[in-house]
This record gives structure tokens, C-alpha cells and sequence, in this order.
């Protein structure tokens, strides 16, 4: 949990990655469009427990224009992000290329093979500006309007809204957009984390809601609710991971 004041509002994150939650490459898997023939790379590498790179290298000749590089999170996931207003990400270094942050609200069934299907995922594409090589916590934010439904890489307007109760996986990804870049790519992240602004009322609204020993601070009312969805994301985790389902 962090909170950022500022005169009348501050912001509040609950870390998905980096943060109070430090990044484990365990945690990722790589999903490459090898497994449709092409040739592309990616990796997840932890630099250290606060930073971790994205990183590989983007083919597009062997699938003529198309290709994608990616990393995804490991099993199924459990999150509640519909108190937040997106996803903030915070970059310490980057190339000058485009790439797209995933959610996916459902996980379709595996095929016969043993392959997973294709299923709908949304984007959020962001590119970080260079300002020299190196990055000071440069943040971009992703509201949950930036995310578009796609399939396969094309748009699918005719899907069902996000549901943002139920998110199942997050992923890293770096594609072709059919052509438009390839090549090495490289992204190194502080902290990947869900994000939203609280004003002076919501936050007296939710004191007053809470435990009235508070001294009336709606900063600590805010912060223990997004403390105690926390622990109970990480008991799920911990449960599933005991039973094997992971």
C-alpha cells in the first residue's frame, strides 16, 4: 500500500508487482508466438526484487508481418481491481518501442493438445517518451478506458465489458502491431500496480464508515480497507499454492 498527497486528493496503489510485492520471474511465463510457428523471444528478468526487465527480440519475417513477444502471470489469478481507476505503471528504463499491458477476465479451456485456446484479452498499449537513457520512477497510467478488447491482435468491439471483479491474468507484451515494429526490445519496471485517486470527501466518507478510533483520518480508513483486500489476495495465492492448483 502507498499513498502520494497532494492538496486535496492523494493516490493510492495496491502493487501487483514491485512494490510490497517483490517481483519473482517464478511468477511469469513466457508465451511466445513459437508456439504458432514463429520465432520470436521474450524473457522476465529480476535485476532485483524492486526492478525487473522485459526483454527479447520481436520477429516478424517467419509469420510475414505478424509476431508477438510475451510474458504472462503464472496459474489463475484471483483480483478485485473494481474499487481502482486503472493501472499505473512505473518505468526505470526504456526503448522507444510500443508495448501493451494485458488483463484477462477469463481463461478458456485448453485444447486437445494440451495448447491453450485463444481467448480475448485487453490492451492497454503505452509507449514511455525517451528523455535519455535512464528513468526516475517514470510513471504511465493506464485508466480502464485504455483498455480495448482484442483477438488474436485485432480489435473485438463486439465483446462483454471487463470485469474487473474477477481478474484472472495479467501479461507483458511486446507485438508487431502487423508490422510496424521489430527487432530487440527492452523495458525495465519499478512496480506494476492498480491505481485510484481519493479526494478529501470520499475519503472522510469512508472514516466515518470505519473504525471511529481513527482520529477521523480518512487516509488510514482508506489505506486499511486496500490493506485488508490485500491479505485476503494473499491468503487465496498462498491457498492455492498448498493445493497444488498453481
Amino acid at each position: 500500500m502507498h499513498a502520494m498527497t497532494t492538496s486535496s486528493t492523494w493516490e493510492q496503489l495496491l502493487y501487483l508487482y514491485g512494490g510490497d510485492q517483490p517481483w519473482d520471474s517464478l511468477l511469469w511465463v513466457t508465451s511466445d508466438d513459437r508456439v504458432r510457428g514463429g520465432a520470436s523471444k521474450s524473457h522476465l528478468f529480476v535485476v532485483n526484487p524492486e526492478r525487473a526487465r522485459f526483454y527479447g527480440h520481436l520477429d516478424t519475417k517467419t509469420l510475414g508481418g505478424a509476431g508477438f513477444a510475451s510474458q504472462h502471470s503464472l496459474g489463475v489469478l484471483d483480483w478485485n481491481l473494481s474499487a481502482y481507476d486503472g493501472i499505473v505503471v512505473s518505468v526505470a528504463q526504456a526503448d522507444e518501442k510500443r508495448y501493451a499491458l494485458t488483463l484477462k477476465d477469463e481463461i478458456p479451456p485448453r485444447r486437445d493438445d494440451g495448447r491453450e485456446q485463444a481467448g480475448i484479452s485487453w490492451e492497454a498499449v503505452f509507449k514511455v517518451p525517451q528523455e535519455g537513457s535512464q528513468y526516475d520512477m517514470k510513471k504511465v497510467y493506464l485508466p480502464w478506458s485504455a483498455f480495448k478488447p482484442t483477438y488474436r491482435g485485432r480489435p473485438k468491439p463486439d465483446a462483454k465489458p471487463l470485469n474487473l471483479a474477477h481478474i484472472k491474468r495479467v501479461g507483458l507484451m511486446m507485438r508487431s502491431f502487423f508490422d510496424e515494429q521489430d527487432g530487440d526490445f527492452s523495458i525495465d519496471f519499478h512496480a506494476i500496480a492498480a491505481w485510484r485517486e481519493i479526494s478529501d470527501g470520499r475519503g472522510a466518507e469512508a472514516a466515518e464508515q470505519g473504525d471511529e478510533d481513527d482520529d477521523d483520518d480518512p487516509k488510514a480508513a482508506a489505506e486499511a480497507a486496500a490493506g485488508e483486500k490485500l491479505q485476503s489476495r494473499r491468503r487465496v495465492w498462498l491457498r492455492r499454492l498448498l493445493c497444488g492448483s498453481i
